[in-house]
């Protein structure tokens, strides 16, 4: 398909990819709830506690005997915060991006 006066980028940038930035923002933020919640692969890969990650690092607020319930409730708070701004920010795409197809 070819458009007049219209490159290939050109031709990319200004119609294929307004039509897939939803789809990629519903990936991207998928993605992103994988990784920030990862848990196994980084307890086998990290070693010292100075290089865990957010999971890890709760899992750790955990005692022998007892667990802080305080401090870890704080922590899951602060720790969803990032996700909680990524989702108000591209709200809009995700629905978007979730609902392709289903209108008529």
């Amino acid at each position: 398909m070819r458009l007049d006066g219209c490159s290939d980028w050109s031709m990319m940038w200004r119609l294929a990819f307004p039509l897939i930035r939803p789809a990629i923002a519903t990936i991207a933020v998928y993605n992103a709830l994988n990784v920030w919640n990862s848990f196994l692969f980084p307890l086998i890969l990290t070693q010292s506690a100075s290089n865990r990650v957010l999971p890890l690092s709760l899992w750790a607020f955990q005692g022998e005997f007892t667990i802080n319930t305080p401090a870890i409730l704080a922590a899951v708070v602060l720790s969803a915060l990032p996700l909680v701004f990524v989702y108000i920010v591209g709200r809009r795409q995700l629905v978007a991006g979730l609902t392709a197809g289903f209108s008529k």
